[in-house]
């Protein structure tokens, strides 16, 4: 839990409520858009993303979209020459759980030509930001299809959700940082070469697989996966009881850390399966809880006597460029 919220959870239940928190205060609601942002949606400037993208042209001054709620059907590449922020209306800014901003594209990897190229957003920003927005590919099973693409520098992305069934969300490359957000799929749906802290998120199954696949391979590669304080966790109404991994090395050196998580009934015993030939991957569990997190049958691990820190993951500025409110 972190700071700023127990902070407002105090002022909402009395002074004790820090060392003894019953509810948790939600926080703003954001239904207009921040200072100087351009505007899609009802009431906006502009009817699609797309065309606030185009609007923002060649410039690389700092920029920022407000989507009003509703559904759109658009496909993305992110490439702007500055740093920008996409803002998407809700009435709990510290969530995914009220959103109401959904960007939706269906098509699979074998039929777009690549897996970048099946993504419903793809970003190549960097510095990028997205807040309260619901990113789907909707294809389904039978095919490699993604939600979202990062691939560049010092992205975030808070209350957001993620969604698909194969290779959800391609954490490719650079240093990404995912908080409070919900990522949903089945097979590989965390996957890519990307350094990436996902702090207080949801990671849920909706079919058997693994969850991650890391494409590490070199050993001067500093890149992990650390999932930390999350809920790993079958669907509603979904029984997968053992018939789910926390990763698979797409590459041989994966490195994946599952720390301080609730680890639900649907983890396979053995915790951890195979992939590439000859993997020697790196997987570390450590102070976690949970039907899932009992270790005895563990294959493939190693171990560790702490968690690693976000400095480790992210890079020592990390705190000048992460949100440090979530």
């Amino acid at each position: 839990m972190h700071l700023r919220t127990l902070l407002l959870t105090a002022l909402s239940l009395g002074t004790t409520a820090i060392s003894a928190p019953t509810e948790l205060a939600p926080r703003a609601s954001r239904n207009s858009a921040p200072s100087g942002c351009l505007t899609v949606g009802s009431g906006g400037s502009y009817s699609t993303i797309a065309s606030a993208l185009d609007a923002l042209g060649t410039s690389s001054t700092a920029a920022c979209i407000y989507i009003a709620s509703g559904t759109y059907q658009e496909q993305l590449t992110i490439k702007y020459a500055g740093a920008l922020t996409f803002y998407g209306q809700t009435e709990d800014t510290g969530s995914y759980k009220q959103n109401t901003v959904t960007i939706t594209h269906t098509i699979s990897s074998p039929e777009a030509g690549s897996l970048d190229k099946s993504a419903t957003v793809n970003v190549v920003t960097a510095g990028f930001r997205m807040y309260n927005i619901n990113v789907v590919n909707g294809y389904g099973k039978g095919a490699q299809a993604v939600a979202l693409v990062g691939n560049a520098n010092k992205l975030g992305f808070y209350g957001c959700q993620f969604s698909g069934y194969q290779d959800t969300l391609y954490a490719k490359s650079g240093t990404q940082y995912y908080s409070n957000c919900k990522i949903e799929g089945a097979v590989d749906y965390i996957f890519g070469d990307a350094s990436a802290w996902f702090g207080e998120c949801d990671i849920v199954s909706n079919g058997p697989g693994a969850i991650t696949a890391s494409s590490r391979e070199t050993t001067s590669d500093t890149a992990w996966y650390a999932m930390d304080h999350c809920n790993v966790k079958a669907a509603a109404g979904t029984s997968l009881d053992g018939t789910v991994y926390f990763g698979r090395p797409w590459r041989v050196l994966a490195r994946v850390i599952y720390q301080n998580s609730d680890l639900g009934s649907l983890i396979n015993a053995k915790g951890w399966t195979t992939m590439a030939d000859g993997a020697t991957p790196l997987y570390y569990e450590y102070n976690n809880s949970g039907d899932g997190s009992n270790t005895s049958k563990r294959e493939y691990t190693s171990a560790i006597s702490a968690g690693v820190t976000k400095k480790t993951v992210l890079g020592s500025d990390y705190g000048d460029w992460i949100d440090s409110n979530y």
